[in-house]
């Protein structure tokens, strides 16, 4: 759903319902739920409703941000045993991240993948290889981040991940393929958090 001022908030309650109503459905089907039920049953038909096209939808707004990610923290409750923690650490015990952790790796995923040639998509159509790269520290597919006026642009798939994508290490962005990069990348969050 695309409204005329670019914000995903229709979209975001209309993915949220569904995703709730499914959520719905197996609270009702299931008496009890363990960690392996609830992989199963949250990855293959809750979690898509929150997930489809969100690199063209993603959204910016937190009442937006809030309202998918209250699904997951409700989602999260199904399972025996986990009610009475708190959300952070039902998702370490689940070994989930949150939805906006998601939406941000998905992003970086998505850009791998077009810098790198392995999308049949022209990389000069959405990122600016970064201006005199000699002396910069980092990696070498560094991006130039472009000011924006508008909300609109500033939280397009081409600008909101790029200083994500500039602090990652040469060795993540060195992976010779996309689930090479997905796994450095996640040791790369790991070592960074502890």
């Amino acid at each position: 759903m695309v409204t005329s001022d670019l914000k995903p908030s229709t979209q975001c309650a209309q993915a949220a319902k569904k995703a709730m109503y499914i959520l719905g459905l197996i609270r009702r089907t299931f008496k009890t739920i363990d960690v392996e039920d609830f992989r199963i049953l949250y990855n293959g038909y809750v979690r898509p409703h929150l997930e489809y096209c969100v690199q063209m939808w993603s959204p910016h707004l937190r009442k937006d941000v809030q309202c998918l990610e209250k699904v997951q923290e409700r989602a999260t409750k199904l399972v025996h045993g986990m009610k009475n923690l708190s959300y952070s650490q039902r998702l370490n015990k689940l070994k989930l991240y949150s939805l906006e952790r998601r939406r941000l790796r998905g992003d970086l995923i998505e850009m791998y993948k077009i810098l790198t040639g392995k999308e049949n998509v022209n990389c000069q159509q959405f990122f600016q290889p970064a201006r005199d790269c000699y002396g910069l520290r980092g990696h070498s597919l560094k991006l130039f981040v472009e000011r924006s006026r508008l909300n609109c642009r500033k939280y397009f798939f081409s600008h909101r991940s790029v200083g994500e994508w500039n602090q990652l290490p040469q060795t993540v962005i060195d992976a010779p393929s996309v689930n090479a990069f997905k796994n450095r990348l996640d040791d790369f969050w790991t070592d960074v958090s502890t």
